[in-house]
């Protein structure tokens, strides 16, 4: 997808922040709370929203007139919405931004000046944490078809360390290093990489897209970093905790098959697309008979 950035729109602006809603109404409320507390930091901000029915873009609008906001009359999905305000933003850095994230005040001055001295890094992520203070593990490997496979037939649920090459369950969250992906939720990119590898792909509605910016900023010889010098609060996954268990699952199928499909040999393709019909089973059985899952995928 070629993308034509209109280099005089831009200004001296630090930032872009680009956050894309779906019935969140409070933690979006608490997330532009915190943003506009930060320090030392000229940034604007977008907020998508894709179809809320919870008042969201009204709240939004009246609290929050700094925000340009964007309203959606269906949910366009993860990908699409965040590329309707890439195109306006103005920022040196944009970031995509869950609204059920709190930054800290320092947390995007801190992330700036990380790239600032890491010029060769095109995607940043921070440390992420949760509720309880303690670090989210969201560095991954790219994915490969044998823990693609596994986590199909819900084989982490028993043995979680099938997975541990793909979390990176050696990875030293204390250390800034270069990793071949970050959490979406905060996902920091030089205006460089949208000039060089251009937008988020829209075939991909939710899951993956991340990863497929990635897999595209490494290809162009870019790097992506995991950043331990800024942090931000996650609540991870609010949004999602509204759909039901098969719905979340067939996101995720569809997407990890067009991933694959775009990306690696097509046997491996079809192995996984074959496997999805098992899998989507072991899944409904699941919840059906409440089954508590010990895997971190």
């Amino acid at each position: 997808m070629k993308f034509i950035l209109n280099l005089n729109a831009l200004n001296n602006m630090d930032l872009s922040i680009v956050i894309v809603s779906w019935n969140v109404k409070e933690k979006l409320r608490d997330n532009l709370r915190a943003l506009f507390s930060s320090e030392h930091v000229d940034f604007e901000v977008f907020v998508v929203d894709n179809n809320s029915s919870d008042g969201s873009a009204a709240m939004v609008k009246k609290e929050y007139p700094r925000v340009k906001l964007i309203v959606n009359r269906e949910n366009f999905g993860f990908a699409r919405a965040n590329n309707q305000a890439i195109k306006q933003a103005q920022g040196k850095y944009l970031l995509l931004l869950n609204p059920d994230t709190r930054v800290f005040d320092d947390t995007l001055s801190n992330m700036i000046s990380f790239l600032n001295w890491h010029e060769q890094a095109l995607v940043a992520g921070c440390r992420l944490i949760d509720e309880n203070f303690k670090i989210i593990e969201h560095v991954r490997s790219f994915p490969r078809v044998t823990d693609q496979l596994a986590i199909i037939l819900k084989i982490p649920h028993l043995i979680p360390a099938v997975l541990n090459k793909y979390i990176r369950s050696d990875f030293d969250y204390k250390k800034s290093a270069p990793v071949d992906s970050v959490r979406g939720g905060f996902f920091m990119i030089r205006r460089e990489a949208v000039k060089t590898v251009g937008l988020l792909d829209e075939r991909y509605f939710l899951w993956f897209e991340e990863v497929d910016y990635c897999r595209r900023v490494k290809l162009a010889g870019g790097e992506v970093w995991y950043a331990n010098s800024a942090e931000c609060l996650d609540y991870q996954g609010q949004s999602f905790k509204q759909l039901t268990s098969m719905v979340k699952q067939r996101y995720f199928r569809d997407s990890m098959l067009k991933y694959f499909k775009k990306w690696q040999p097509g046997w491996q393709y079809w192995i996984l697309r074959l496997a999805w019909p098992l899998g989507l089973a072991i899944a409904w059985l699941g919840g059906i008979f409440k089954l508590k899952s010990r895997a971190k995928t």
